[in-house]
């Protein structure tokens, strides 16, 4: 790594900006025609981005063979990310005090809202070692959250992300659900917007995986989820 970089101001959340300008990206690997024409609404209204100059930004789903609720429940847990992301070590929200912060390692004395931050520590064999986070959105009736770095020992700037969890019914009443995610992000100096989307890509992906596994083994068995 080449040292700290620290992201943008912290004062207010952010999130990501849909442009009407940008066409809606590529249906994304996993989904149908049939379930990317249902999540177009979703995707045009938290998923796409103005992208630009050395930025670079993705979309990618999981298809998760259990209710909404049940992936939602994991999903919303910005104080243990650790949950399903496979390469947080820890996680400690901050309790912002008027002169400085503390970092809250039981995560029982700050109130999980927009606004609120954590310290996340990475695992080793990346490059990256912390990252501070703050929560942009948790909408529970929507069931939509999403985050931005603002600081951290890491190499990925002014990251910004937003999850979505919609679930889906077939003719024959069986249910399951689509998780997206997507994000933006600077292009590190001195790696391509390939390298750098391959990248990140790969951590999504993996932390959709484990999220769908999750939840799949944690839901109650259900004669009404789909089992293929």
């Amino acid at each position: 790594m080449d040292g700290e970089e620290r992201g943008q101001d912290n004062n207010q959340p952010e999130t990501p900006t849909p442009s009407s300008s940008l066409t809606s990206p590529s249906i994304p690997s996993g989904l149908t025609a049939a379930e990317y024409s249902e999540l177009l609404p979703t995707v045009s209204s938290h998923h796409l981005y103005q992208a630009g100059p050395g930025q670079c930004s993705s979309l990618l789903a999981q298809r998760v063979k259990a209710p909404a609720a049940a992936v939602w429940s994991i999903a919303r847990r910005f104080d243990r990310p650790q949950i399903y992301k496979h390469f947080v070590r820890s996680c400690a929200l901050v309790k912002i005090n008027s002169n400085h912060k503390d970092a809250d390692d039981n995560n029982i004395n700050v109130e999980i809202k927009p606004g609120c931050l954590r310290e996340v520590s990475v695992i080793s064999g990346l490059p990256a070692s912390t990252s501070t986070e703050r929560l942009d959105i948790l909408d529970d009736s929507k069931m939509i959250t999403g985050f931005t770095i603002i600081g951290g020992e890491h190499r990925l700037r002014n990251y910004r992300s937003v999850t979505t969890v919609t679930e889906f019914r077939n003719d024959d009443g069986k249910v399951w659900s689509v998780v997206l995610e997507s994000y933006i992000v600077d292009v590190p100096e001195g790696n391509s917007e390939e390298d750098t989307r391959l990248f990140a890509d790969t951590v999504v992906r993996l932390n959709l995986q484990k999220l769908a596994s999750l939840a799949e083994s944690t839901s109650p068995r259900n004669d009404n989820v789909v089992t293929k």
